[in-house]
């Protein structure tokens, strides 16, 4: 788009500016349903490289006919069907949207590809397994930060979260311990490594629950290219073996350590 518009208009917009004009331009085209994101293949991932658009056949019919007698009756007759346009590709978009149902029972949809089918696993698998009726009070999501927030729920532990701050994946509370699990799902990046453990212990400094970092990742392939990089004193959970942990070092396994053991009833 930046090559069509510097060769046919004669405005160059730096290398830089992509997301912008994503965010500011086409955005507002996809929303009206004008023009189709990945309509070849609707599981790519909100921030895949690939992305892909494409004008949405009608509108682009209507296009086509900009300037000439016609465009007026063919104006018409497009926004009359366009409600009906844009609930079809609505209904395509919401069957490639993943479904995650959260242990209250409640069902969220997540944005298709990316790390968010191993997102899925950490919701459905490990917490009934390692925080078993615990409260999901966080999820995110490549389309929406806050695609799942309780701020009320964490307020209740001490945590205040900003618009800005850089949260992890999933955000569990194992009520039985006490415990505030923090979670990322890593299939290209984003391991908890020492920083991030620094950077989570800040974000949440605070909290009333003790503090445990976990990184999942879909297999044992995948971590192994992580593997000089996962902090101690973490754990780290696979899906394809998912009634394991691997605990990395540290005096106890699976728990928080005294320096984010939040209350005085969290393990010491």
């Amino acid at each position: 788009m930046i090559t069509f518009i510097r060769e046919s208009y004669g405005v160059s917009y730096a290398p830089n500016t992509r997301e912008t004009i994503r965010d500011e331009a086409v955005k507002y085209f996809v929303e009206a349903g004008m023009v189709l994101r990945n309509p070849d293949n609707p599981q790519r991932p909100t921030n895949s490289g690939n992305t892909a658009y494409q004008n949405e056949p009608t509108a682009l019919a209507l296009f086509h006919i900009f300037g000439t007698l016609a465009w007026s009756a063919q104006l018409k007759e497009y926004l009359g069907s366009r409600e009906a346009i844009r609930k079809e590709i609505e209904r395509h978009r919401n069957l490639a949207r993943i479904p995650v149902q959260l242990p209250s029972g409640e069902t969220v949809t997540l944005s298709p590809g990316g790390q968010n089918p191993l997102m899925k696993a950490v919701i459905e698998e490990f917490c009934p397994r390692f925080a078993s009726g615990g409260t999901v009070a966080y999820i995110g999501d490549t389309e929406d930060k806050f695609l799942h927030l309780d701020a009320t729920y964490l307020e209740g532990l001490g945590v205040v979260i900003a618009a800005a701050a850089k949260m992890p994946d999933i955000v569990v509370h194992d009520t039985r311990r006490n415990w505030l699990i923090l979670i990322e799902a890593v299939s290209t990046a984003g391991p908890v490594d020492g920083k991030r453990r620094r950077e989570l212990k800040e974000l949440f400094q605070g909290c009333r629950a003790g503090l445990v970092f976990i990184t999942a990742f879909e297999t044992r392939g995948v971590m192994q290219s992580f593997l000089s990089q996962i902090s101690w004193e973490t754990e780290v959970w696979i899906a394809d073996n998912p009634d394991h942990l691997i605990h990395f070092n540290g005096e106890r396994f699976l728990g928080p350590y005294p320096d984010v053991s939040g209350c005085s009833n969290a393990p010491a």
